[in-house]
């Protein structure tokens, strides 16, 4: 009676790590098709790298859709439009 009972654990155990692999081996599949699709890659303005339109900052400046690497070079390029907005208005001011 003893051997049944470690056999049908024994079994119940084979199966469920099967079972485990099986579908482990099925999600795979299916991530490595849709990443095997090339992401379309957008060019940050601020410092020229080229990153993946998934993993870039979006901002929205002037109704324009900008795309970023990080947070830092988002605030590097606000700070370099209003400086360049308020270099243009002393210049228009001067003539």
């Amino acid at each position: 009676m003893i051997r049944f009972i470690l056999l049908t654990l024994l079994l119940l155990l084979l199966f469920r790590s099967l079972h485990f692999l099986i579908k482990e081996i099925f999600t795979r599949k299916k991530t490595w098709n849709s990443e095997s699709e090339p992401e379309e890659l957008i060019q940050d303005p601020c410092c020229q790298v080229y990153i993946p339109a998934g993993t870039a900052v979006r901002k929205r400046i002037a109704g324009r859709d900008y795309y970023f690497c990080g947070k830092d070079c988002a605030r590097k390029f606000l700070e370099e439009k209003k400086s360049q907005a308020s270099k243009d208005r002393a210049q228009r001011l001067r003539q």
